[in-house]
């Protein structure tokens, strides 16, 4: 799922933090890779931020379990489920009342 906020000037690394992710890298893509687990490693939300001068567009999923195959990204994603659209609701929440 994917959604974008304002650009006010946000340091990325502090306000992945600050919604408790971690950061974990930055992609090919030169997007911010972060992830949250909701236990152990897994499972996890796991979001992709890209940003430009005016908007940062959070990619999130949720990673079920961990890829099944060495060197392979596959995973059992949540792309669309109700726990996504909840963390994407609670995460507009904290930014906007942040902000």
């Amino acid at each position: 799922m994917t959604f974008r906020i304002n650009n006010l000037n946000y340091n990325l690394t502090e306000l992945v933090r600050r919604l408790g992710y971690r950061p974990i890298g930055y992609t090919p893509q030169n997007e911010l890779n972060c992830v949250r687990p909701l236990g152990g490693d897994y499972p996890r939300f796991h979001i992709y931020l890209k940003e430009d001068p005016r908007i940062i567009t959070f990619n999130i999923h949720l990673d079920q379990k961990k890829p099944s195959y060495e060197g392979t990204a596959a995973h059992a994603g949540d792309y669309e489920s109700d726990a996504v659209k909840q963390e994407v609701e609670w995460l507009k929440k904290v930014i906007y009342e942040s902000a």
